[in-house]
């Protein structure tokens, strides 16, 4: 099937880079300053979180909160700091998700402010499917790291096979996760898995 997908920015991965974690801090700070109470927990996720792993310069952050349908105040929150709300709530795709679980997979998404540091911001229900996804494929990729070189492999490959067509980098990518995710929950079992606790 020969399908063609929108142009995009250019797809660019680029090798780790330590100053990634230094940005997520400074910004999971001054979110922490804004937001009280009302998150959780701030997680640094994707693949710019995991060290010797390939990404798109992109800081990709997780915020838990308690309930994402009554999230009013965390909104107005957000958005006094300038965050921008994309949309209302969403669903995270995960095929092969169990129905009675799908609602498992809500979340908000917002972006940085103006003229700020590239940033996209998760914000997930605690103890929901998507929320754990995030946190348990972190902390696999971290340990794992023959796991770890292959999708790093793999996303230079796609990055050079659709370099300005984010749909067509994303339409293999994002079924490759909820690959690796199956084997990152059987580690998990096994592991008796916890959280890392550096988070905000």
């Amino acid at each position: 099937m020969n399908v063609k997908y929108r142009q995009s920015k250019p797809v660019v991965v680029r090798s780790h880079k330590d100053i990634w974690s230094s940005e997520f801090h400074q910004i999971a700070k001054q979110m922490r300053a804004g937001l009280g109470k009302s998150a959780i927990r701030i997680d640094h996720i994707g693949s710019t979180s995991v060290k010797q792993l390939a990404a798109k310069d992109i800081i990709d952050i997780q915020i838990t909160i308690e309930n994402i349908e009554k999230a009013e105040g965390f909104i107005s929150k957000m958005e006094d700091m300038g965050y921008r709300q994309r949309g209302e709530i969403r669903l995270d795709e995960l095929e092969g998700c169990e129905p009675k679980r799908i609602h498992e997979l809500k979340k908000l998404y917002f972006r940085e402010p103006f003229d700020e540091r590239r940033t996209h911001i998760h914000v997930r229900q605690s103890g929901y499917l998507n929320q754990r996804f995030a946190l348990v494929f972190r902390d696999y990729l971290r340990t794992n790291k023959i796991v770890r070189a292959n999708y790093e492999v793999i996303k230079y490959k796609l990055a050079e096979i659709y370099p300005e067509q984010i749909d067509g980098y994303l339409s293999i990518k994002d079924p490759l996760m909820n690959i690796i995710f199956q084997g990152a929950e059987n580690w998990a079992k096994e592991s008796n898995w916890k959280p890392d606790s550096e988070f905000f």
